[in-house]
Formats: C-alpha cells, structure tokens, sequence
C-alpha cells in the first residue's frame, strides 16, 4: 500500500524522474519516505501515550483534509503552466530544482494528505499488539520497513528517468498537462470531500 498506491505523490515522482533525471527524483522519493518516518514515528508515540483520538477526531481531519488539498491544487496549478508554456526552443536552463526544494515538496505532498495519517495509524494500531506495544520494537520494525519502501521509490524514478531518452516535447507537455491535472483533481476531492460534505 505505501509503495503502490496512486497517490499525488506518486504522480509527481514519476513526473519529477522523468523530467529532471534520477538526482532531483530521488531527493523528491527522500522526502516523501522521511515524511512516513516522521508521521510513523509521531503515531507511535501517539499510541504509546494513549491520543490517539486527536487524529480520529474530525474537526483534526477536515483541517488537515482542506490544508491538503489547497497545497495540492497550487502544485497542479503549477504542473499546468509548464504544460502551457510554449518555450519550447529557448534556452535550456542548467541549473535544476534545488536539493532542498525537491526534499520539502516530497515532505509537503505526503505529510498534509490525510490519508497518510489514517494508513499510519492503521499500520501502527495493528503491528503494535504483535510488538507488544514497545516502542523500540516499532520504531526498530518500521524504520526497516520505510527501507525498503526507500529502495522501492528510487527504483521507481530510475524507471521513470530512462525514459527520457524517448520522450518528445509534444509527450513532455502532455505528461505536465496529466500530473497537473491529476494533482488538481485530488486536491478537488479533498477540500470536496472534507468541506461541502461536512456543510
């Protein structure tokens, strides 16, 4: 499930491995896992103290559910002006996204999406009770299992950067056009689904 899914962040990975190379991918995929480590390891202490109930809690939902989804529909905005732009032929810029940049929209896009927190949360509940509800023992187990999920992100922008080579700027505009569509679209559904319908 965290490494499979069809989340904004997937599109974004494999549309930053196809369009920036393997580096600014993989620096996005370490920013998504260290968002995992963060939220994994701040559901464990929150189940080790027993508050669990301020994630459950639907008013700490629709915030974070709306917060999501106005920062995804910004990404997706920004996606759809790169699709737009007709340059083209002008000068190629050199230098890339910096390293920095590429580390806090991977942290972005997967810490305020809500259903990050209830997978965690989900994951967490049920692998406690086999630990026996110690802290190191979880912390151990799911730091080994954001490893491989690590590798498994990385190998998923190597992926994507090979195929680079083979694209044309008419399939680049489209591959701009599609992520940013799709970021808007579930940015959509969030603020939908954790505004109106709670009106």
């Amino acid at each position: 499930m965290l490494t499979f899914s069809f989340g904004p962040a997937f599109f974004a990975l494999i549309n930053i491995g196809i369009k920036e190379g393997y580096k600014a991918g993989s620096l996005l995929a370490f920013g998504v896992v260290f968002s995992d480590f963060i939220v994994c390891m701040l559901i464990i202490l929150l189940v080790h103290f027993g508050a669990t109930n301020f994630i459950q809690d639907e008013k700490s939902q629709r915030f974070m559910g709306i917060l999501a989804g106005i920062v995804l529909v910004i990404f997706g905005v920004l996606h759809l002006k790169k699709a737009d732009s007709k340059n083209e032929d002008a000068t190629i810029e050199v230098r890339g996204p910096s390293a920095s940049s590429m580390v806090f929209k991977g942290l972005l896009l997967n810490t305020l999406n809500p259903t990050v927190w209830l997978l965690w949360l989900s994951n967490v509940t049920l692998v406690s009770k086999t630990l026996k509800y110690k802290v190191f023992n979880m912390v151990i187990y799911f730091s080994i299992t954001l490893g491989v999920v690590l590798l498994i992100e990385l190998a998923k922008v190597s992926a994507a950067g090979r195929l680079k080579r083979f694209l044309t700027p008419k399939t680049m505009h489209i591959v701009n056009f599609v992520t940013g569509a799709l970021l808007v679209i579930f940015g959509v559904v969030l603020i939908y689904n954790h505004f109106f319908e709670n009106t």
